[in-house]
């Protein structure tokens, strides 16, 4: 086996190289973080990423079948995976929907390797897996990680991302909007209070936009709740578009666009790299974490490819949280910056391009 010193993969994925003599027959990969793991692996198979730009580095890698998220059309047709391999997710919700697929895709008598950091909260995770594999036991313990497998996993039902999906919803400023939900993605108890004053200075202070886009659109609050806020008030209603690099936000907002008649198209990307085309106007409130750590890295990289997207006199409103550093970058890369709002924790920012 080749030495993981400096391979730079995530130590789940080491963990799994480090036991790699479980991996038999055909593999399936559920929610790779990495496309350099393929390249230690010995077989081929099936590598699912919810992650837009994982998954596009996962279709380079020559035989293997990639996979965007759980609704890619490869998944309908099930499998016949004699081993599948469950990267333990950040939201501890979505493990069940990961472990269903698992078993959607297992052939008869297939293997069942878990693997998770246990900072992430594998230990907690066992519970859940020992539902669907009362016989799964640990086999070690390597990279601050734990590795659990289960032998003589039976075939079960085709997996439906749509049977997984919630719904509630979403009320500011007089106006109401239904969510769709999925684990990790929309949290029922309500708007987040970022969203909510994003929200609260549109109608206060509307875009001067006949199109929109909106990053990082997540569950599609806010695209649905703008084209509402038009309609309540008999103004001119303009489309908003979204882009979100998880795939399990471009399932919801898609859903919440259709549920409440939004209009507006949703792309998976990972920022803005993969889009072309102008807007007039530009809503975020943009993620600053990764795992557990604060990362501002995709916030400033979005303000530094945003301006080849606003037309000129096209508007950035921004909410995030009042600590970050955004007001100086988006003055660096915007122009002129003005606070709308702020309510102690969040700021809402505004700036025009030139």
């Amino acid at each position: 086996m080749q030495s993981l010193s400096g391979s730079g993969l995530p130590n789940s994925h080491q963990a799994l190289l480090k036991n790699q003599s479980l991996l038999s027959g055909r593999l399936a990969l559920l929610g790779v973080a990495s496309a350099h793991l393929l390249r230690e692996l010995p077989g081929t198979g099936l590598a699912m990423s919810e992650h837009a730009g994982v998954f596009h580095a996962l279709g380079q890698q020559g035989a293997w079948q990639a996979c965007f998220g759980y609704e890619d059309p490869v998944l309908a047709n099930g499998g016949s995976y004699d081993t599948v391999v469950v990267f333990l997710p950040k939201a501890r919700a979505e493990l069940e929907m990961r472990l269903a697929l698992a078993h959607s895709l297992a052939a008869e008598n297939a293997r069942l390797i878990l693997v998770g950091e246990k900072k992430e909260g594998i230990a907690g995770a066992i519970k859940q897996l020992k539902a669907i594999a009362p016989q799964a036991s640990k086999v070690d313990s390597a990279r601050h990680c734990q590795v659990w497998c289960a032998e003589g996993i039976r075939v079960a039902q085709g997996f439906r991302v749509q049977d997984w999906v919630t719904w509630g919803s979403a009320e500011c400023a007089g106006i109401s909007v239904e969510v769709a939900g999925l684990p990790g993605i929309f949290s029922h108890d309500g708007l987040d209070k970022g969203t909510r004053l994003l929200l609260e200075t549109l109608a206060r202070q509307p875009v001067n936009a006949e199109r929109l886009l909106d990053f990082a659109c997540g569950a599609g609050v806010i695209g649905a709740w703008i084209q509402a806020w038009q309609a309540e008030n008999k103004v001119s209603i303009a489309g908003v578009d979204g882009v979100d690099v998880q795939s399990q936000a471009v399932i919801c907002a898609r859903e919440t666009y259709q549920c409440n008649h939004a209009a507006g198209r949703i792309f998976a990307s990972d920022g803005l790299a993969g889009i072309d085309g102008l807007w007039s106007g530009v809503v975020s409130n943009p993620p600053f974490h990764t795992g557990v750590k604060t990362d501002t890295s995709m916030t400033e990289q979005f303000l530094q490819d945003v301006k080849r997207h606003l037309l000129p006199g096209g508007e950035l409103r921004l909410v995030a949280n009042s600590f970050l550093p955004y007001e100086p970058l988006i003055k660096r890369y915007i122009g002129r910056v003005e606070r709308l709002s702020e309510d102690g924790r969040f700021t809402v920012y505004r700036a025009f391009m030139g």
